[in-house]
C-alpha cells in the first residue's frame, strides 16, 4: 500500500441536505428514435414521449430515470437526488449559484432546486416527485448448492427478452477538480465515502459513495468520482434481478447489434456482477446485480488504483474503457485544466495513463 496522502475524502460533520435517492438521468441527444430503441432493448420502458424529450423508465415506482432532449450534439447534462422535505429545498436553495424553488415541468412533477456542482454539472434537487405504480417483474431464479436445493424437478428457463431494469443504481463521472468536486457532494448532500483507490504517492484517484441512509442499508456506491483531465460522464450502472438477468442482457443487446463494451465479470469494490454496453453516441451503461450495501457506521476503506483491481474474475478492464478520444476540443481542455486544476498535473496524468494502459 502506498504512503498515504492526508487528503482523502471525508466525512462532512453537517452537510447542508441528505440526498435519499437518485432519480435520473438527463441528456442531450440528437436521434430520439435511436435512443428508445436502444434503451428499450437494454430493458428500460417508455415512460412518456414529447415532441423533443423523451422519458424512460425502469420497473421501480420513479416515474422516470432516464430524460433526453433532442439537440444537435450529444451530451451528458446531469442528474436528480431526491430530498427529504421542502426544508431541504429552501436550505440548497440559498446556496451559491443555486436557482430558486421551481415546479419540475416533468413526469412526477414536484419542486425542484437546480445547482451546478463545481465541475459543471447540473444537479437537480427534487421533492414531492409522484410515485407510479411499479412494473412486474420476474423474481430472482432460485439456484440449487450441494447443501440447499429448492428447485426440484425443475429446470431453468429463464425468458429471452430484454432485461427488466430495477433502478437507476449509480452514475460516474470524471472530473479536472477532484477535491472540491467530492467534497461538494459530501457538504452538500451528505454523500460517504465508501473506498477509495489511491495512486502510488497516496493521492486518491477514484472515490465511491454511497448516501447517507442512516441505519437502512445504502448500495456501496450511488455516485463514483473519477480524477480525469476534464469533466466527462464515465457510465451509469442499472440494476436487474440476477446474474441470468444480466447474461440475458448480453445476449439480447449482442443479436440486436448494439456495442459491447466490457463484461461479465465481478467487481472487487461494491461486488457487483456487471456488463457494460455502449450507446450510439457513445454513452456507456452498465447492467449489474447482487452489489454491496452498507449502513452508515462503516469506515471508508483504502485500495490501490489499477485496471486488475476493477474486477474478481471476468474480463480485466480494456485499456479502451478509460482511454478517451482525443479531439481539438478535449487536448484545449486537458492544457485549462492542467494550468488552472489544483488536481490535476503532468505527473499525475502520466501516472494513470500507465496504470490503465
Amino acid at each position: 500500500m502506498p504512503q498515504l496522502s492526508t487528503d482523502q475524502p471525508q466525512r462532512h460533520p453537517s452537510p447542508t441536505v441528505k440526498a435519499k435517492k437518485l432519480t435520473y438521468l438527463s441528456f442531450e441527444l440528437p436521434d430520439l428514435d435511436k435512443a428508445e430503441r436502444f434503451l428499450s432493448d437494454f430493458g428500460l420502458v417508455l415512460a412518456k414521449r414529447e415532441e423533443r424529450t423523451l422519458y424512460m423508465r425502469s420497473a421501480g415506482t420513479e416515474p422516470f430515470c432516464y430524460r433526453i432532449e433532442q439537440a444537435e450534439q450529444p451530451k451528458f447534462l446531469g442528474f436528480g437526488l431526491l430530498v427529504d422535505g421542502m426544508d431541504a429545498l429552501e436550505k440548497l436553495s440559498l446556496l451559491p449559484g443555486a436557482s430558486a424553488i421551481q415546479l419540475l415541468d416533468c413526469p412526477g412533477g414536484g419542486q425542484v432546486v437546480r445547482l451546478q456542482d463545481p465541475s459543471g454539472f447540473t444537479v437537480e434537487a427534487l421533492f414531492g416527485l409522484q410515485e407510479q405504480a411499479a412494473l412486474s417483474h420476474r423474481a430472482a431464479l432460485d439456484l440449487n448448492y450441494e447443501l440447499k436445493t429448492p428447485r426440484v424437478n425443475t429446470a431453468q428457463r429463464p425468458p429471452i427478452a430484454a432485461p427488466e431494469v430495477l433502478k437507476l443504481g449509480h452514475v460516474v463521472l470524471e472530473v479536472a477538480d477532484f477535491q472540491v468536486t467530492s467534497s461538494w457532494y459530501s457538504q452538500h448532500f451528505g454523500f460517504i465515502p465508501s473506498d477509495v483507490q489511491v495512486l502510488p504517492d497516496g493521492s486518491p484517484a477514484v472515490v465511491f459513495m454511497r448516501l447517507d441512509l442512516g441505519d437502512t442499508p445504502s448500495d456501496h456506491h450511488t455516485l463514483a468520482i473519477a480524477q480525469g483531465f476534464m469533466p466527462c460522464y464515465s457510465h451509469s450502472a442499472f440494476e436487474l434481478v440476477d446474474a441470468d438477468a444480466v447474461g440475458m442482457g448480453q445476449r439480447v443487446l449482442r443479436e440486436k447489434g448494439w456495442d459491447h463494451v466490457w463484461g461479465m465479470g465481478r467487481h472487487i469494490l461494491g461486488s457487483q456482477i456487471f456488463d457494460y454496453w455502449q450507446d450510439p453516441w457513445g454513452f456507456k451503461l452498465e447492467h449489474y446485480c447482487d452489489g454491496d450495501v452498507f449502513t452508515n457506521d462503516v469506515p471508508m476503506g483504502v485500495h490501490p488504483v489499477s485496471r486488475e483491481a476493477m474486477s474478481q474474475w471476468g474480463q480485466t478492464m480494456p485499456a479502451s474503457f478509460t482511454k478517451p478520444k482525443l479531439t481539438p476540443t478535449k487536448i484545449k481542455a486537458m492544457l485549462h485544466h492542467l494550468r488552472h486544476s489544483p488536481d490535476l498535473t503532468l505527473r499525475k496524468l502520466i501516472t494513470l495513463a500507465k496504470l490503465f494502459s
